[in-house]
C-alpha cells in the first residue's frame, strides 16, 4: 500500500468509514425522535427503547453471521448484499405502521448494518499489516468517531424541518446507504484473494470460532477490549441522568460534556496513528488500559463521597482517552495475525463489547439518583480488562509484520 497514492489511501479511508459509521448512525440518529415515535405509533416509552435494544442485539449477531461468510465468499460480494438489504430494512422502519413493525426493522436493520462494521475492518487487515495496519486503522478510527457524535445533533436537525418527521429520519439513512452501495459497487475491488478464502461450510466455521478462543493471545486481547469497551456503556446511559438529575446541568451542557468526551476518544486513537513504530502496539495497549483504569478508580471514588462535577468530568474525559486509546491499538494487535479469517476475528472483536455492554448499560440506572452504579461499574469493567490483559495478552510475544502490500 506504500506505493499507492495519499489520495488513494484517503479514499479508502472514507469509504471504510462510510461503512463502519452505519452502525452508530443506525443506532443514535433517531434518538431525538424517540417521544414523536411514541405518539405517532401509540407506543408505550418502554416499546420504543426495546426498538433500539433490538437494533443492538442485530448489531452483535449479524458480526458472527457475517465474518465467517466474507472469509469464504470474499469482502465484496456480502457487502454489497448487505447495505442493500439494510436499505430494504431502512425503508421498512421508515413506513412502518406499528411499533412491532418498527422492532422488527430494527433488528433487521441491525443484523445488515453489521457487515459494514466487520467487514471495513477485515478489507483494512487484508490491505496492511505492521505499523501501517495501525496507522491507517488510527486514521479510520479518528473518522469514525465523529458518527457517534454527529449522530444525533443530525437527526435532531432533520426533525427542525417543518416537514420532517420521524420517518424522514429513515429515509435519509435509506437515501445514505443506497449512496454507499453505488460507491461500493464502482470503486470497492475485492481484496481477500479466492486462494486465501475459508472453506464455506458451518462446520468450518464453527472450528473457526473455536480456534479463535483457543487462541490464548487473542482471546486475551479480545475479551480486554470487551470488558474495557463494555464498560463504557455504563458511562452513555448513565452521564444523561448523572449530570442532569443529580448536577442540574441542562440538556445543553450535557451536549457540550458529551461531545468533549467523544473528542478524547478521538485524541486517543490519533496518538496511537502517530506513535506507531515509535512504540510497540503491546505497549500502547497497555498503557491506554492502566490510564483508562487509574481514572476510573478516581471517578469511583468520586462517586462515593458525592465529588464535585469538575472531578466528576475530568476523570471520565481522561477514561475516554484511554479508550481511545485501547479500540485503536487492541484492534491492530489482536487481528496483526489473523490472516485469511480476519472477517471473524473482526466479529467477535466487534460482537463482546456489544454484548457486554448490553448487561452494563441498564445496571448504570439500579439506584437512582446515585452515580455510584455507574461508577463502579466502570471501575470494575476497567479492573477486568487489566487483569485479562496482563494475564493473558501479554504472555505471548508480539508478532509485527513488516512487509509492503
Amino acid at each position: 500500500m506504500q506505493k499507492n497514492s495519499f489520495k488513494k489511501r484517503m479514499e479508502l479511508a472514507i469509504m471504510l468509514s462510510m461503512l463502519g459509521a452505519l452502525g452508530p448512525l443506525n443506532i443514535d440518529m433517531y434518538l431525538p425522535a424517540f417521544p414523536d415515535i411514541a405518539g405517532d405509533l401509540e407506543a408505550h416509552a418502554s416499546l420504543v427503547q426495546i426498538s433500539l435494544t433490538a437494533c443492538l442485539v442485530g448489531l452483535a449477531v449479524g458480526q458472527i453471521i457475517i465474518g465467517p461468510i466474507s472469509d469464504a465468499q470474499g469482502r465484496r460480494k456480502p457487502l454489497l448484499i448487505s447495505v442493500t438489504l439494510f436499505v430494504i430494512a431502512t425503508l421498512l422502519c421508515a413506513l412502518a405502521p406499528s411499533i412491532e413493525i418498527l422492532i422488527a426493522g430494527r433488528l433487521l436493520q441491525g443484523l445488515t448494518a453489521s457487515a459494514g462494521i466487520v467487514i471495513s475492518r477485515a478489507i483494512v487487515r487484508d490491505i496492511f499489516s505492521g505499523k501501517e495496519l495501525t496507522k491507517f486503522f488510527s486514521l479510520l478510527m479518528v473518522i469514525n468517531a465523529v458518527a457517534p457524535l454527529a449522530a444525533p445533533i443530525a437527526g435532531g436537525g432533520i426533525l427542525w424541518f417543518s416537514f420532517a418527521t420521524w420517518k424522514t429520519i429513515f429515509l435519509f439513512l435509506a437515501l445514505t446507504g443506497l449512496f454507499i452501495v453505488i460507491l461500493l459497487y464502482f470503486r470497492l475491488q475485492e481484496t481477500l484473494s479466492i486462494e486465501n478464502r475459508m472453506p464455506s461450510s458451518l462446520g468450518h466455521s464453527i472450528r473457526t470460532m473455536g480456534d479463535l478462543f483457543r487462541d490464548r493471545s487473542f482471546i486475551g486481547y479480545a475479551l480486554t477490549l470487551g470488558f474495557v469497551h463494555g464498560g463504557s456503556f455504563a458511562y452513555v446511559s448513565g452521564t444523561p441522568f448523572v449530570y442532569q438529575d443529580i448536577y442540574g446541568v441542562s440538556p445543553q451542557m450535557f451536549s457540550v460534556l458529551f461531545g468533549i468526551n467523544g473528542i478524547a476518544i478521538i485524541s486517543g486513537s490519533f496518538m496511537v496513528g502517530r506513535l506507531a513504530g515509535i512504540i510497540e502496539e503491546k505497549r500502547l495497549l497497555q498503557s491506554g488500559v492502566i490510564l483508562s483504569t487509574l481514572a476510573a478508580l478516581f471517578l469511583f471514588i468520586m462517586t462515593i463521597t458525592e465529588g464535585p462535577l469538575a472531578l466528576i468530568v475530568i476523570p471520565i474525559y481522561v477514561y475516554m482517552t484511554g479508550m481511545g486509546i485501547v479500540l485503536t491499538s487492541s484492534f491492530t494487535v489482536a487481528i496483526a495475525k489473523q490472516g485469511h479469517r480476519a472477517g471473524s476475528a473482526s466479529a467477535l472483536l466487534g460482537m463482546l463489547p456489544l454484548l457486554i455492554g448490553s448487561i452494563m448499560s441498564p445496571l448504570a440506572g439500579i439506584k437512582e439518583g446515585s452515580a455510584v452504579p455507574m461508577g463502579t461499574i466502570i471501575f470494575i469493567t476497567s479492573l477486568i480488562g487489566t487483569i485479562v490483559l496482563f494475564a493473558l495478552g501479554e504472555k505471548t510475544p508480539s508478532r509485527r509484520e513488516e512487509k509492503d502490500i
